[in-house]
């Protein structure tokens, strides 16, 4: 009793240090907003001749040098006085009436580092400014009924734990023409159901991107926060500690057991980048196909393995059952955000915050790189004819 006497007679204190806690967040909270909507932002669509025979880890290197930029946010003033956020980038694979179009929007400070790296890996590359396509379909929705579902992913388990890349596929092979047997591309199936969409219909990718952040909870610790490599290490730690084998049992650690943890440590090996990955489907109303739904959501199950990861729905614009939304009122709130969510590119910061997962350079560049002639759609935008090598006006 003495001690919550005492304590209440402190209360002017205890007082203050809330109302300074509360403010330093308001303010904190208000500067980051100002600077996400400060930022000024440029859409950048490439397309490269079919007849480019280029492995992905052209694309890994290219992302890996480009997309790391962590300037800005050096010191503390620019942190948490100027509120300065870690950069981020948007990479898109866009299908507009069946037409696939590949796009990076980048804060325009670092339009030149994004240009600089993709012509260094594809010189024959044609790179463009171009207007939001957003912007054609936002029109269009004010002039008649348009229907809508979207959705996020997430990772199936944990994040030190791969997904299946374009090295399992056999495509890390040296510049030159692959094999027929090495032609399998795992974005090719994303490609073609891109393709395959009517006149009216749109099918949109986005990959929200930026250097990974400390977020992972060390065991026994209160507030030191690591890596996702720390999380990996752990995570090796525990599997050895239950495979390996001991006198007593005589268990040993079957290969199996072995290629798992040996995945795990090849993964934490490479740079790491929080994504957050969201999709739409838009169409008129009148000509919404529930069927693109599973194909949509489908489309990344050949980047998942059964013992290590890969992707899965993680927040959709629908609901299961009748009665958790009998009015379709939350639905049609769900579909407004993640639309808003989507044209905003926001995903790491607010209006829209989202917990990200973390994919290496590797499995990045798996997901999102040029098909080169692996991929025979037609309706992927490509140049008619190469060229012998990049602007020459470009700034260094």
């Amino acid at each position: 009793m003495e001690i919550l006497l005492f304590l209440f007679d402190l209360w002017p204190f205890w007082f203050t240090l809330i109302l300074v806690f509360l403010t330093w967040r308001w303010w904190l909270k208000f500067r980051n907003r100002r600077f996400v909507e400060s930022v000024s932002w440029v859409l950048l669509e490439f397309r490269i001749p079919k007849d480019i025979f280029k492995s992905p880890l052209a694309m890994e290197t290219a992302l890996a040098n480009a997309l790391s930029q962590t300037g800005g946010v050096g010191t503390w003033v620019k942190k948490y006085w100027d509120g300065n956020l870690i950069n981020w980038f948007s990479l898109e694979i866009v299908s507009s009436g069946g037409n696939v179009r590949f796009f990076i929007r980048t804060n325009k400070s670092f339009r030149l580092i994004v240009e600089n790296q993709i012509y260094a890996q594809y010189p024959q590359a044609e790179i463009t400014e171009v207007q939001d396509y957003v912007v054609d379909v936002m029109h269009k929705m004010t002039q008649e009924p348009w229907s809508l579902f979207g959705s996020t992913f997430a990772l199936t388990k944990a994040d030190p734990y791969p997904i299946k890349t374009y090295v399992d596929y056999g495509l890390d092979q040296a510049p030159g023409k692959l094999e027929e047997e090495q032609r399998v591309d795992p974005i090719t199936p994303v490609i073609e159901m891109l393709g395959s969409m009517k006149p009216y219909e749109h099918m949109w990718y986005q990959i929200l991107v930026r250097p990974a952040q400390k977020r992972y909870k060390k065991p026994g610790s209160w507030f030191s926060k690591g890596d996702w490599r720390d999380e990996g290490r752990d995570i090796v730690k525990k599997l050895r500690k239950d495979f390996v084998s001991n006198e007593e049992t005589g268990k040993q650690l079957t290969q199996y057991e072995k290629d798992i943890i040996t995945a795990i440590e090849r993964n934490i090996s490479k740079q790491g980048f929080d994504v957050g990955i969201r999709s739409l489907y838009l169409t008129p109303k009148e000509n919404f196909d529930p069927t693109r739904i599973a194909a949509m959501l489908g489309a990344f199950k050949q980047y998942g393995s059964q013992h290590l990861n890969g992707f899965k729905p993680s927040k959709v614009t629908a609901f299961d059952y009748p009665w958790q939304d009998p009015t379709g009122r939350r639905a049609r709130k769900l579909k407004q955000e993640m639309f808003d969510a989507y044209v905003r590119r926001s995903y790491f910061y607010e209006p829209y915050k989202e917990k990200p997962f973390v994919l290496n350079s590797e499995e990045l560049a798996t997901i999102f790189h040029f098909p080169g002639a692996v991929s025979e759609t037609s309706q992927l935008k490509r140049i008619d004819s190469t060229k012998s090598e990049p602007p020459i006006n470009l700034p260094l």
